[in-house]
């Protein structure tokens, strides 16, 4: 009951604001809620824009919710956390939506992994909106993760709120 209580908030928290992306010069600050087998968090990125269709940025996540392993360990706060750097090309206007739409495929360098990810958001107004993104890992720096090693190294669901600064 307290996972799911801990997650309705985040959820609802999460589900606050977004913005469009405008090319160079464009600063945009995600906050959301991070899905995934095994453990459920928090998130936050920020993106600047390079030109018109390209974005580089950075991000971390916290899981707050992680299952314990079969000796019944819990993650310590190493094994929670991830940081990453990370490239998007911002296609919204390539395939010609609407301008409060806008679909990023990226790659980002992490603490666990190199990956990919893609994202949606859509805009209620110039600075306000909502975002899905997924991600995927290509490559763990572990040949073989095991154990809590697995919680960064996995396909990862984030849903919330955008900013646009």
């Amino acid at each position: 009951m307290k996972r799911f209580i801990t997650l309705s908030l985040l959820l609802a928290a999460s589900f606050v604001n977004a913005q469009a992306f405008k090319g160079k010069g464009d600063v945009k600050f995600d906050v959301g809620a991070n899905i995934q087998n095994g453990g459920a968090g928090i998130g936050i990125s920020s993106d600047f824009g390079l030109g018109e269709n390209m974005s580089y940025g950075f991000a971390a996540s916290y899981l707050l919710s992680a299952s314990s392993d079969d000796l019944g360990n819990k993650p310590k706060f190493g094994d929670r956390i991830d940081a990453k750097f990370r490239f998007n090309a911002n296609l919204g206007n390539v395939f010609q939506l609407d301008k409060k739409m806008d679909i990023y495929p990226g790659l980002d360098l992490g603490l666990r992994n190199f990956g990919a990810h893609l994202g949606f958001r859509y805009f209620f107004t110039e600075g306000f909106g909502i975002f899905t993104e997924a991600g995927i890992p290509i490559a763990s720096y572990k040949t073989n993760p095991v154990g809590f090693d697995k919680l960064n190294n996995q396909f990862v669901f984030n849903i919330g709120a955008s900013f646009n600064l």
